[in-house]
């Protein structure tokens, strides 16, 4: 297969994808045991409820979609599946022994190309997991944002967006695979040296997305830029003190040792803080 044929992706939806690909048997049913996970699922997190609800659905209905597999590489006489891992470990929950599937041939491309067009279009991936499965596309398989954009069928803003999200820390990544924090908090944060100390504050306070832009506006580090007069070490200094109390903060240190420390305030709130803070430790 070509990879650096642009295809309309979710525009023509998974069916589409899969006329393309060669397929050597329509139907047919294979054992559970025979089936191993695709190891390009780009889906980490199965929600237990969910999986629950399809568990009910399966022992009453049985499996109305075929699970897509291709042979394994990797694994002899097994089936690695492309589309459909979550229905397969809810037939396992329920009790199945033998599951419906539809065996194509397929490179590894067109494997994590399945695996990504149905969990996009169920909404079934986080935002990190969406933002890995477009940067595994860029850095296994050659692709750049616009040919992801085309392939997804999403803006080339939409596909920027959620790659940003990979340069937060895995601390504040963590957060949001537990859907502590919302997409639109994750985008806020997303340039902020002090990511971690202002998503565990929107947790802790359940901001909004609307109050969380505006708490930015007050934990926002400012970026410094190196200066010959200010010596490293109170950079260094006010950096640290601004971490720890999320307001900024500017030393001001005279070759006698004498100097100023100025502490920035918005607003009355942050006003208030700053006093508190100083009438709490003296």
């Amino acid at each position: 297969m070509d990879s650096n044929k642009i295809k309309k992706g979710l525009g023509r939806g998974l069916s589409s994808l899969i006329g393309e690909a060669k397929t050597e048997i329509n139907t047919n049913t294979l054992s559970i045991s025979d089936l191993v996970s695709n190891k390009f699922q780009p889906r980490k997190i199965f929600e237990e409820d969910s999986l629950k609800n399809l568990e009910n659905s399966i022992k009453e209905r049985g499996i109305i979609q075929p699970i897509i597999v291709r042979k394994s590489d990797d694994i002899k006489n097994k089936y690695e599946i492309i589309a459909g891992e979550r229905r397969w470990i809810a037939a396992q929950k329920a009790g199945l022994h033998e599951v419906p599937v539809v065996i194509i041939e397929a490179d590894d491309l067109k494997s994590l190309e399945f695996a990504i067009i149905e969990n996009v279009q169920r909404n079934d991936l986080n935002p990190v997991e969406e933002a890995e499965s477009y940067q595994r596309l860029i850095d296994n398989f050659s692709y750049d944002q616009e040919k992801v954009s085309k392939f997804i069928g999403k803006s080339r803003s939409h596909i920027a967006n959620f790659l940003r999200l990979l340069t937060l820390p895995q601390e504040v990544l963590n957060l949001i695979k537990n859907k502590e924090l919302s997409t639109g908090h994750a985008k806020i944060l997303v340039g902020l040296e002090n990511s971690t100390f202002v998503a565990k504050k929107i947790i802790d306070k359940k901001l909004s997305v609307r109050q969380a832009e505006n708490f930015v506006k007050i934990f926002k580090v400012k970026k410094y830029t190196t200066r010959p007069s200010k010596d490293t070490n109170i950079q260094a200094l006010e950096a640290s003190i601004t971490e720890k109390i999320g307001l900024s903060v500017s030393i001001k240190n005279k070759k006698n040792n004498k100097g100023s420390i100025v502490l920035e305030y918005n607003d009355i709130d942050q006003l208030n803080k700053i006093i508190e803070i100083i009438k709490s430790n003296y």
